[in-house]
């Protein structure tokens, strides 16, 4: 048994202070966690208690916790200089240049701190070159806390086909002109499109729906968007919060060879520093008003000199390719491993991922959009993951969430999990 005593008193004393003792709604789950340092791949609790961690705070530490030659470059900068108010630095119009490089549709980029933010600017940006309202997102997709799209992610099933904001006090005007459809229904965004035509100002996806685990974009609806927003004037806009950096560098736009019109970038440009990125065609980017353009931009904290210095060094490790190899071996070693013990305990359960994600539902394929998950076998999830937690293997207690291998985790740390998985999936059966 995991030892709790300090953990469940800490956890006590900040419900005193802060509402619900967490500081975003997506930390609060069944039992008290309170985590006291991370490094590598693990992550430690309150009371010592060890992890291997594959939750990775939703997935940005993808070199590890605390990365040595990251936090290294982070500290020079420290000493260095702080937080400016006006003009730039050199580092942040490094990061820029890289992003440049490597991103397929990235001919400009902007800084700012979170998914949220560059979600935010590029719905307001396709606004604002347009002059259309609506926008079109997908059930299941995550874009942020945002009016605009803070809405149908994980739906009850009675909801599924209808408005499900994720909040009291959006504004109606702003889930009126977001219309949801079907992830991988090419059939379905046409007809939408065609019932709307002239008002569509967007259309919003994550390539690969993560924030409901891992579910697979077929190459052809992917190409059909692109079709689409060509033939009539829309803009597409990739949020690879989570795929960019952590697929490919160039994000799942490279790998896939569908370049949007802007793309959100955020999570792993950072190793875990605050830090997030808009970026696209240059004849959208110059519409910001950093260009003097008519689409307001601005955030004291974007571009803080010590995130930029977190995301040079990320870049520059990643730009090899040798940390990718790594994690996609691991990723498809843990996912094999799974299978295979889903199989020989007869657990009626279907192991995906992509590269060094992986993600275990409990029901049979196919999944090709959310409604599928509808058939997830919620009880079966959670027990499969607070049975690992149990166990030393951290993976986040939330049905559907995905898991991150980082560059730091080893052959020896999946042996070990595969291990653990197998005496959880053997209770289950």
């Amino acid at each position: 048994m995991l030892k709790s005593d300090r953990t469940e008193a800490l956890f006590a004393e900040a419900k005193k202070y802060t509402p619900g003792g967490v500081n975003t709604s997506i930390r609060a789950v069944d039992r008290p966690l309170v985590f006291a340092r991370a490094s590598g791949s693990k992550t430690y609790d309150a009371d010592g208690n060890e992890y291997i961690d594959y939750h990775a705070a939703f997935g940005p530490p993808l070199l590890g916790h605390c990365n040595r030659r990251v936090n290294q470059r982070v500290f020079e900068v420290l000493e260095k200089i702080d937080l400016i108010g006006v003009g730039t630095t050199e580092l942040e119009a490094r990061v820029a240049e890289k992003i440049v490089e490597h991103v397929p549709s990235a001919e400009m980029a902007l800084m700012c701190n979170t998914g949220s933010e560059a979600t935010h600017h590029a719905i307001r940006l396709s606004r604002a070159v347009t002059g259309r309202r609506k926008i079109i997102k997908f059930q299941g997709c995550y874009h942020g806390w945002h009016d605009y799209v803070c809405m149908n992610v994980i739906t009850p099933a009675d909801r599924v086909g209808k408005k499900d904001p994720c909040s009291a006090g959006m504004l109606q005007e702003a889930v009126d002109n977001t219309l949801v459809v079907t992830f991988n229904s090419l059939e379905e965004v046409e007809a939408v499109v065609g019932e709307n035509h002239g008002e569509i100002a967007a259309i919003i996806l994550e390539p690969i729906p993560h924030n409901i685990g891992c579910v697979l974009p077929q190459q052809e609806f992917l190409e059909g968007l692109r079709e689409i927003c060509d033939k009539e004037g829309i803009i597409l806009i990739f949020d690879e919060v989570i795929t960019g950096f952590r697929h490919n560098l160039g994000g799942y736009q490279k790998i896939c060879g569908v370049t949007p019109d802007l793309t959100a970038l955020g999570k792993a440009i950072a190793n875990g520093y605050p830090c997030a990125a808009i970026c696209g065609k240059k004849e959208l980017m110059e519409r910001f008003a950093t260009g003097g353009g008519d689409v307001f931009f601005a955030g004291t904290y974007n571009a803080h000199p010590l995130s930029m210095a977190a995301a040079l060094e990320t870049i520059e490790q990643l730009e090899d390719g040798t940390v990718h190899e790594h994690i996609f071996d691991l990723g498809s070693a843990l996912r094999e491993g799974l299978k295979e013990l889903v199989a020989r305990y007869r657990v009626k359960a279907h192991v995906t991922g992509f590269g060094s994600v992986f993600v275990v539902y409990f029901m049979d394929p196919p999944v090709n959009s959310y409604t599928d998950l509808l058939r997830n076998d919620s009880e079966r999830d959670m027990a499969f993951r607070w049975g690992m937690v149990d166990r030393g293997i951290f993976m986040h207690p939330m049905c559907l969430k995905r898991s991150h291998v980082s560059a730091a985790h080893t052959e020896e740390d999946v042996g070990r999990t595969l291990e653990k998985a197998a005496e959880v999936l053997k209770e289950i059966a």
